[in-house]
């Protein structure tokens, strides 16, 4: 008997609680689940995600506030007409009247439309060939206080004369917002059923099956409680909810499957209700501890990302993480001790598809028996897979990572078409002096000479802002037009000049056909960037493509930080673990392998566009979120299965000595329990694959194939064939670091038998 069965550790005692007070257990997690519900009603205040301390973000900043320029809170309306066209009085009287309730709005800080814009930017606000005109509306208030804000404000700009349609930033978060509401509902939906389908197989039990099914809705609903709760204290983006959804679910039904099946199994062997608890606590409660553990490790490198939305994601599905844990150690048990021999009820004559008595251990053997001819093609498959991540190009999502078909997306679509000057890329050129007025005759020369060599950049098409390059305006004019007090300006010059110029600060905005990720745009603010001065100012860049460079930067900056942490500390607790040198190595090494692959695939999908049409998306670069997101995840659910594949072989292994059989029976006795929980897992990450947001779906997809290639590839074909090549070296550690009790002295590599049958009974 171990001593945890004689004195009672603490999986035991969790145990013992839950026989004594599953009633008391039963009603407080009903109670947080009604609590949870109410949180949920209320709703959230999730952000657009930013990050903290990057020049693109400094310099928008600084536009917002000193400039009556648009930022983040503002949203563009495009009115069109159904008869009338701009140049038509009464056009420009619908425009004014639609737009009327907006401008008395105390929320609203300006709208600029071309019925009272200064004349050179009114021509730019409107297109007579596509009767259309343009106005652009910046709330007063920060980010979420908008978003909160812009649904209502919507609903108050009416005609019966236009057609009216909404994009820009506020209309593109509140659509994603909502098309994530609906990809969380649907892959809900979806996955949920597919998971009880591999539950019943599993279990051949509808009792079974549900009651994993419900552990994970519990988990998950009382985690995006927590998460909705904490977006109105802190910044959590978009996406956080759908993530800790995604991850949450995978995990918990996990858990509950490796407890369940333990409980069955001990009832099935005619343990009594009380021991057959205490054992699936003692045995796979423990397991699903360190499980918890090798996840949250993944999730927390994502805290060395402070400063960006990504900390929030990962504290985000951390919290569900948690939960998972904890109510597989708590509710789980109360509700096998109200259910007691019932959990066999609703039994399904299925047969059994995963767990063929004898295959795994098979397999193995095959497998050891050619190691090298079974581990070289397999690697090289591997590599194979990885090797289009080389080329991986990052890009902040945008407008265009939501479908056709949703109205801010449709809106740009139609905007680029009638307003080609409005939809090219822009490049913001924020001019910074220490002290005294922008707009001065020789700071204004200086930036007009500045803005003509930016003029000859490749792929730069134009340039506007506090000095444009239209034919009928001179660098004479604006240092003359630099010299007039502002008392002395007509009014719509005055509210031109605020536009681009203030106390310190200039604007100026350079636009380019080519795209906001491509290599050219990138190249012209690498340019830009690279003689930081004008004069006596600073020279700051913002912009879509500017912010991508910088998000970029930031994420590379840290991800070596983030991988070392999860290769120290996760090797660090399979050591304490296994006791072995070389398996935390191997199992590391192994990890990074598939995580590789998936990260090819990850390119090949959705950069390259390859199963774009049977995917439904349209291929771009990838959101630096992606790959960061997904490492810090597959590294912690990949160790799962192989801390659980291990530690039954070291089992073996101490007590019979011998590398090969402990390989062999290893891989048989967790066979059927790693490939269930791996095909709930693929299953459930595959179910967000059908989102309509980009990045969701490819995280949804990416982490499926990853789970999928982790469950064969490495953990049928790589693993038993790495361990014979390695024989008794394998549990070798030096005695100074606790190795050695119990673990027969290593021969030379691969110096183990290839033993096959058990070399001492071995109990079944």
């Amino acid at each position: 008997m171990h001593a945890s069965s004689a004195h009672g550790g603490p999986f035991r005692i969790l145990a013992r609680v839950a026989l004594r007070r599953h009633g008391a257990i039963l009603v407080s997690c009903a109670a947080v689940l009604v609590l949870a519900g109410l949180v949920l009603m209320r709703g959230g205040r999730l952000s657009a995600g930013t990050t903290e301390g990057i020049e693109s973000d400094i310099a928008q900043r600084i536009i917002e506030q000193k400039l009556a320029y648009p930022g983040d809170s503002s949203f563009i309306i495009l009115l069109r007409g159904r008869e009338l066209a701009p140049g038509d009085p009464r056009f420009t009287e619908a425009v004014r009247a639609a737009l009327a309730p907006l401008r008395a709005d105390p929320r609203v800080r300006a709208v600029l439309a071309p019925d009272d814009a200064p004349p050179l930017v009114g021509e730019r606000l409107q297109s007579a060939t596509s009767r259309s005109a343009l106005a652009v509306v910046s709330l007063r208030d920060d980010f979420s206080t908008a978003a909160e804000q812009y649904p209502e404000l919507k609903a108050l700009v009416r005609s019966p004369a236009l057609d009216i349609g909404f994009t820009g930033n506020l209309a593109f978060r509140y659509d994603l917002n909502v098309a994530n509401g609906h990809d969380l509902l649907f892959a809900e939906l979806l996955s949920l059923p597919l998971a009880v389908l591999v539950l019943l197989v599993v279990f051949r039990s509808a009792t079974a099956a549900a009651l994993s099914v419900g552990i994970g809705a519990l988990a998950v609903t009382t985690g995006i409680a927590i998460v909705t709760a904490l977006s109105h204290v802190m910044d959590l983006a978009v996406y956080a909810v759908n993530v800790a959804s995604l991850i949450g679910l995978g995990v918990a039904i996990d858990y509950s499957l490796f407890i369940v099946s333990r409980y069955r199994d001990e009832l099935a062997a005619g343990a009594p209700l009380a021991q057959a608890l205490e054992t699936a606590m003692d045995t796979s409660g423990r397991a699903v501890v360190f499980s918890g553990i090798a996840v949250a490790i993944g999730l927390g490198s994502l805290l060395f990302f402070h400063g960006s939305f990504l900390a929030g994601l990962g504290l985000a599905a951390g919290i569900v993480v948690a939960l998972s844990v904890l109510a597989a150690l708590t509710f789980l048990p109360a509700v096998l001790v109200w259910l007691g021999p019932r959990i066999d009820k609703g039994h399904l004559p299925l047969p059994r598809l995963i767990d063929t008595q004898g295959i795994w251990h098979r397999l193995a053997s095959w497998v050891m028996q050619r190691p090298v001819l079974v581990l070289l093609p397999t690697l090289t498959v591997l590599i194979a897979l990885g090797l289009p991540f080389v080329r991986l190009t990052m890009a902040a999502a945008d407008v265009r990572t939501l479908p056709r078909g949703v109205p801010a997306r449709d809106v740009y679509e139609q905007l680029r078409q009638a307003f080609p000057d409005q939809a090219r890329t822009r490049i913001q050129v924020v001019v910074q002096y220490a002290d005294g007025a922008a707009y001065t005759p020789q700071r204004i020369g200086a930036i007009y000479d500045l803005a003509q060599r930016y003029r000859q950049l490749p792929g730069v098409v134009k340039f506007e802002g506090v000095v444009d390059n239209d034919d009928r305006l001179t660098r004479d004019y604006f240092t003359a037009d630099a010299e007039m007090p502002d008392d002395w300006l007509p009014p719509d010059a005055l509210k031109m000049r605020s536009m681009v110029a203030a106390d310190g600060v200039a604007l100026l905005t350079l636009l380019t056909d080519a795209e906001p990720a491509s290599r050219q745009a990138r190249d012209i603010v690498r340019a830009i960037r690279r003689d930081p001065r004008v004069g006596d100012g600073t020279i700051l860049v913002t912009g879509p493509t500017a912010h991508d460079l910088d998000i970029s930067e930031f994420t590379l900056a840290r991800a070596p930080y983030a991988i070392a942490f999860i290769i120290v500390v996760t090797g660090a607790a399979l050591f304490i673990l296994l006791r072995s040198v070389i398996l935390p190595l191997k199992a590391v090494i192994m990890n990074l392998l598939s995580i590789t692959a998936s990260f090819g695939a990850l390119v090949w999908i959705f950069e390259d566009g390859h199963l774009a049409s049977l995917l439904h998306f349209e291929a771009a670069p990838i959101d630096p979120t992606v790959p960061t997101l997904l490492f810090c995840c597959v590294f912690g659910l990949s160790m799962d299965y192989q801390v659980l594949m291990l530690s039954r072989m070291r089992e073996e292994y101490l007590r019979t000595g011998d590398n090969t059989w402990a390989v062999a029976e290893g891989l048989e006795r967790t066979g059927r329990l790693v490939t269930s929980a791996a095909a709930i897992m693929v299953v459930v990450f595959a179910a967000f694959g059908f989102a309509s947001v980009v990045v969701v779906k490819a995280i949804g997809v990416t982490l499926s194939l990853a789970i999928a290639l982790d469950a064969t590839l490495v953990r049928c074909l790589i693993v038993p064939a790495a361990m014979r090549l390695f024989g008794d070296w394998n549990w070798w550690a030096p005695r100074w670091l606790g190795g050695g009790a119990n673990v027969p002295a290593p021969a030379g590599l691969g110096a183990t038998r290839m033993n096959t049958e058990p070399p001492h009974p071995t109990p079944r």
